[in-house]
C-alpha cells in the first residue's frame, strides 16, 4: 500500500474513486489558491494606485466580495480527504478497531446529512441572483462597480457539493472496515502520533514527498 499524507491506497475500486476525487479536490484548492494570490495583487494595485496617483483600485471591496467563496469553500473537500479538518484527535486516538469506525461513521454521517441541507440551501440561494433574462443573468449586484453576484453564489453548492461526494466515499469507506476489522482501511485519513506528524511535515518541507 502506498499513501498520500495520512490517506492508504490500494488497487481496489473505492481507492480508484478516492484518487480520481481527489485530483478534482486538488483542482478546486489550486482556484482557491489562486484567488488568494489574485487578491494580493488587486491590494499591491489598489494601495499603489492610492499612494502614486490618488486613485484606488475601482470596485475593490467588490472583487474581494466575489473571491471570498473561492477562498471559504473551494478548498474544503481538499482539506477534508487528508484529514486537515480540526477535530478532536486526542479523543478519537484513543479508539481501536470497530469502535473507532463506528464513531467515524456516525460523526461522518451527521457532516454528510448537514451538507446535503446546505448543498440544497445555497443551490436555493444561486438560484434567487441567478436569471437568463437580466442584465448580465442577474438579479443581484455589487454596490460600487455592479458586478454580479450569480458567480460567487454558485460557489457554494459547487464547493459543499464536492464535500458531500468526499464524506459519501469517506462512509462507504468506514462501513468496509467496519464490516471487514480492517487495519488499515484506504481512502480515509488515519490518525497518526506527533513522531509521524513531524516527519510528514518535515518531509513536505524538504520537498521529498513521495
Amino acid at each position: 500500500m502506498a499513501g498520500s499524507s495520512l490517506v492508504l491506497s490500494d488497487d481496489s475500486l473505492l481507492s480508484r474513486v478516492d484518487r480520481r476525487l481527489y485530483r478534482l479536490e486538488r483542482i478546486f484548492a489550486l482556484i482557491s489558491g489562486l484567488a488568494v494570490f489574485s487578491l494580493m495583487i488587486l491590494a499591491v494595485i489598489s494601495v499603489s494606485g492610492r499612494n502614486f496617483f490618488n486613485q484606488p483600485l475601482p470596485g475593490y471591496v467588490d472583487w474581494i466580495e466575489q473571491a471570498m467563496p473561492l477562498i471559504a469553500f473551494m478548498g474544503i473537500a481538499f482539506t477534508q480527504r487528508d484529514g486537515g479538518h480540526i477535530r478532536m484527535d486526542m479523543v478519537v486516538g484513543a479508539l481501536k478497531g470497530r469502535t473507532l469506525y463506528a464513531v467515524e461513521f456516525i460523526t461522518t454521517l451527521a457532516i454528510f446529512a448537514l451538507m446535503v441541507l446546505l448543498v440544497w440551501g445555497t443551490w436555493a440561494h444561486f438560484q434567487r441572483s441567478f436569471d437568463f433574462g437580466s442584465p448580465m443573468w442577474s438579479r443581484d449586484s455589487s454596490m460600487d462597480i455592479a458586478l454580479p453576484i450569480w458567480p460567487a453564489k454558485l460557489m457554494a453548492p459547487l464547493a459543499f457539493g464536492l464535500l458531500a461526494l468526499r464524506l459519501a466515499l469517506q462512509l462507504v469507506a468506514y462501513a468496509r472496515a467496519f464490516l471487514n476489522n480492517m487495519d488499515q482501511p484506504v481512502a480515509v485519513p488515519l490518525i497518526a502520533d506527533a513522531a509521524t506528524q513531524a516527519a510528514m511535515e518535515a518531509e513536505q518541507v524538504s520537498g521529498n514527498e513521495k
